[in-house]
């Protein structure tokens, strides 16, 4: 014979569900199902938010509308962690850039070639337009300091 485990929550839980809910002690922010604590993260860690309501979502724990309105957060935002969470899974929220903080538009060979048009004194809109790239590229590109405006 199995045993019922009743829902007893501390007292400042705030119910997500009528079994799960959440409260904050100390900095931490953590999630209860039936009184047990299931999870645990720190309150400015937004990644881990995520993580875990869309983890919720998806156990069916949940629903969507449940995490907007305990969470005052918006239905778009749910809804791209939870994509991102049935797509890639933890990866999709830990894991490190593939780009490595470079940037995929502004090769070196692109800079040299652009350093050369606006060396000759083309506007940077018409070096945009034959790269193919936005002004805004070239101009982030000056901000930065890989490329020189000429006088």
């Amino acid at each position: 014979m199995t045993q019922i485990l009743l829902p007893i929550f501390p007292k400042h839980t705030e119910l997500i569900t009528p079994t799960l809910g959440v409260f904050q002690k100390s900095g931490i922010v953590y999630y209860l199902h039936s009184g047990m604590p299931i999870y645990s993260h720190d309150r400015e860690n937004l990644l881990q938010f995520r993580f875990i309501t869309s983890n919720l979502i998806h156990q069916g724990l949940c629903r969507q509308i449940d995490i907007v309105s305990t969470f005052h957060v918006s239905g778009d935002s749910v809804r791209r962690s939870l994509r991102n969470f049935e797509q890639h899974g933890a990866n999709g929220f830990f894991s490190t850039d593939a780009r490595h903080g470079h940037s995929y538009k502004m090769t070196p060979e692109r800079l040299v070639r652009i350093q050369r048009c606006m060396d000759k004194g083309q506007s940077n809109y018409s070096i945009a337009k034959k790269e193919g790239i936005s002004e805004g590229t070239i101009r982030y590109a000056i901000q930065q300091g890989k490329l020189k405006k000429s006088p």
